[in-house]
């Protein structure tokens, strides 16, 4: 960033930066009640308390490492970039950003469609009104700069997980079943048991080298980010675990699980007024999500921008704010011109570049260990050699399982969606890259 810039940019602290981290790599328990049903209600729990040692504690160890080695912004794509070059730094930056559209639009659309359920009136253009509103709003926020979102996004984290504290201690008090019975469901075929739940359990522990990408922007980022990932990861966990462990262990009904059933069992265990809480809290979490997307995946153009891959008018920075506004503004819009539609399957899509981008990242800690061992880092993978090795092949081993445990469609257009990246970087290559 340029001295101006820095100086008008307000940065955050580790409080907020943690509520931060939090609301993008969790948000809240909603979207894990599929694996109940297609997984069993026992591994669904094994999963969520077994997944986050071979997946987001690895991967946390590795950013934390590099974060406090290289706190730069961009984070892991310059990571990628120091390790193994121009070609796959850029790959990484653009697999990232374009996940970001796809996981955006999403999350637009469906706070449109939680609006439905209070005003059914929402349908055709109503309803990309609001999800063009909301992208709006939001955009409005991060252009304010990280400060700002890190506040809003404690609001709504605070707001989210309230109702799922009081559906833990009145789920607790009715405990009548025993939540791991069955372990998995009877008649399922066994890849189907294990495979789709553990890339749904993935998907819901991924993302905790994103907030890398803002490193400049947190108050003592060497400091911070390991100190917030320590707090994030369990929170995680508890976030998505205690839920579901008292709801079965309360109702007992884990046939009856489907999307979006957590507010449906809070007004069972609780009453309509629970549901109610719930229901908002569920949507709610959607402007959560979409407000720490757009913070965190914003700085990846702005960055390839900095280095010559992308249009230099992406470096545009708000004169008062200190932010990368005209990268915000440029993603907002494919944000919105994305919520035509509700890209249920372009999720399949999102998991491969979101997966591809994880495995650079663990990858490059390897690589920068070879290539700069004297390198100064405040924070090391605990454990030696053994610590990496671990942190490197549990990350690689479960991105191919999940990988392999896509959908058909996932199979076919995730492959190309990564295709897509070295044509955009031979294409772009002489005009936009420095000479």
């Amino acid at each position: 960033m340029s001295t101006t810039a820095k100086s008008a940019l307000r940065k955050a602290g580790l409080f907020y930066f943690v509520w931060v981290m939090f609301s993008y790599c969790t948000g809240g328990p909603f979207g894990l009640e599929d694996m109940v049903t297609t997984s069993g209600p026992g591994i669904t729990l094994i999963f969520l308390l077994v997944i986050p040692f071979f997946w987001c504690i690895p991967v946390s160890l590795v950013s934390a490492e590099l974060t406090t080695a290289m706190p730069v912004e961009g984070g892991f794509y310059r990571w990628v970039r120091a390790g193994f070059g121009d070609f796959w730094g850029f790959l990484a930056g653009w697999w990232n950003w374009s996940a970001s559209f796809l996981l955006g639009s999403v999350y637009a659309v469906q706070f449109a469609d939680y609006m439905g359920f209070y005003f059914p009136e929402l349908t055709g253009w109503r309803h990309y009104v609001v999800s063009i509103a909301i992208v709006a709003v939001i955009t409005y926020i991060n252009v304010r700069g990280i400060q700002m979102v890190g506040k809003f996004a404690t609001v709504l984290e605070l707001f989210i997980l309230l109702p799922v504290l009081v559906l833990v201690v009145i789920g607790l008090a009715k405990w009548h079943h025993n939540p791991f019975v069955p372990a998995v469901p009877p008649h399922q075929p066994t890849f189907h048991v294990f495979g789709v739940g553990l890339a749904l359990g993935l998907w819901l522990y991924s993302g905790y080298e994103q907030c890398s990408t803002v490193a400049e922007e947190v108050d003592n980022p060497r400091r911070s980010y390991p100190l917030a990932l320590a707090l994030v990861v369990p929170m995680s966990i508890a976030a998505y675990f205690l839920p579901t462990l008292v709801s079965l262990a309360a109702l007992g009904n884990w046939e009856s699980w489907h999307t979006g059933y957590f507010p449906t069992a809070a007004q069972l265990i609780g009453g309509r007024w629970l549901g109610a809480w719930m229901f908002a809290a569920a949507m709610v979490t959607q402007v959560a999500l979409l407000n720490s997307t757009i913070l965190t995946s914003t700085r990846m153009p702005f960055a390839m921008a900095e280095d010559g891959y992308l249009p230099h008018a992406l470096t545009g920075q708000h004169r008062r704010y200190g932010t990368p506004w005209i990268a915000i503004i440029v993603s907002a819009v494919v944000y919105g011109l994305l919520a035509l539609h509700s890209l249920v399957q372009l999720i399949s899509i999102y998991n491969w570049l979101r997966v591809a981008t994880t495995v650079m990242t663990v990858l490059a800690a390897w690589q920068l260990r070879r290539k700069q061992p004297d390198m100064p880092r405040p924070f090391v993978i605990p454990g030696g050699r053994a610590g990496l090795i671990y942190s490197v092949v549990a990350v690689v081993v479960m991105s191919a399982v999940a990988l392999l445990g896509s959908d058909r469609y996932g199979l076919l257009w995730g492959p190309a969606a990564l295709a897509v990246g070295p044509v955009v970087y031979f294409a772009l290559g002489a005009a936009t890259r420095r000479a």
